[in-house]
């Protein structure tokens, strides 16, 4: 019942402060103006959505701490502050590029230093090793250029997370209906037996009750876009998550295999073709489906229902079974990506793929 009470929490705050803060958004100008073909959108829409999804969890956290029922064994309110601090910096940044439209070179400095602020907390320096299903396992006990091995994984882990959902923010919400896939599953693995931390299970459930709260003008058609901070926010919170729950990384995989599969499949592709890595484009997963002729709707359900899947089976499966799991991900999305390619070219035969 307390989970239940700290969601519900969170998704009336960020249902009461999304409105007013789609209005802030068109006062100071952080509007997102359509540009086809990429955009899909036929008139301005405002960003700044994340700020509504961080301010909720912001506050329902604070609430949760203020309550005495932290165990700051389990998780030290060092790390409490420092995911919000780094939260609060992906705003700032966030609100500067919807905002003024900041060149896409500049934009990896909010998330380096949102990552930085975690780490230096601590947040994954413990870290001393990660499981491994054929045997023994993998020891992150040795230094990089004098730094703990530990430290430099989880930084590139938070940047990985958080880039993946940027780069996916391309259909109404596809990145928080995903998010919430992926926090409410994290939130299973914590109260599951094996895990058993209360405190790793409300921070995910409250996460959860912000984003679903403000999905609901989120989802298609959207009256409001998460904006840069809010997409990077998004993959933040669950590497943090992961990480927290003890370098949980193959389940946080799995939960998010088929946009990180996806991403690194564009990226691949800009960087095989000499095009910027942030350049956007129309080679994601879900424009290739939409080209094919599902609606927009559509296409936002079909990837819930796979990361759905994929996700809630993670919960329950052991190192082999989600070593197993992750080749059959892989194979999905392979088999997904050959039939999109196979059947777009015959649909549209004229028209080069690059």
């Amino acid at each position: 019942m307390t989970y239940f009470f700290y969601f519900i929490a969170a998704l009336i705050l960020a249902a009461a402060f999304t409105p007013p803060v789609r209005k802030l958004a068109w006062k100071i100008g952080a509007i997102d103006m359509p540009r086809p073909p990429r955009n899909l959108h036929s008139k301005p829409i405002a960003k700044l959505g994340g700020v509504a999804v961080f301010l909720s969890l912001a506050l329902v956290v604070v609430w949760y701490v203020h309550s005495g029922a932290v165990n700051y064994q389990v998780v030290p309110l060092r790390f409490i502050v420092a995911m919000l601090g780094g939260g609060a910096i992906l705003m700032a940044g966030g609100l500067l590029d919807d905002k003024y439209d900041l060149p896409p070179y500049v934009l990896w400095i909010a998330p380096a230093l949102a990552a930085l602020v975690v780490v230096a907390s601590g947040i994954g320096v413990g870290i001393t090793f990660i499981s491994n299903p054929f045997g023994s396992p993998l020891s992150l006990r040795f230094l990089v250029l004098g730094l703990p091995a530990s430290a430099i994984f989880s930084w590139l882990w938070l940047m990985g997370m958080m880039f993946t959902t940027k780069f996916l923010d391309g259909l109404d919400g596809l990145v928080s209906g995903i998010g919430l896939i992926a926090s409410v599953s994290l939130f299973f693995l914590s109260i599951g037996p094996q895990v058993n931390q209360p405190i790793t299970a409300t921070l995910a459930i409250i996460f959860a009750g912000a984003l679903a709260g403000y999905l609901i003008y989120a989802f298609y058609p959207a009256r409001i876009f998460l904006g840069e901070g809010g997409s990077t926010f998004i993959g933040f919170m669950l590497g943090v998550l992961s990480i927290i729950l003890g370098a949980k990384i193959t389940t946080a995989f799995l939960v998010m295999g088929i946009p990180i599969l996806d991403v690194a499949w564009v990226l691949s592709r800009r960087i095989l073709y000499a095009r910027s890595p942030f350049q956007g484009d129309r080679f994601h997963l879900h424009f290739r489906l939409m080209d094919l002729g599902f609606s927009h709707r559509a296409t936002v359900l079909v990837l819930y229902l796979i990361s759905a899947v994929f996700g809630f089976t993670a919960v329950f499966l052991q190192s082999l079974g989600k070593l197993i799991a992750l080749v059959v991900l892989f194979l999905v999305m392979l088999a997904i990506a050959v039939s999109v390619v196979i059947l777009y070219k015959r649909q549209h035969p004229h028209i080069p793929e690059d």
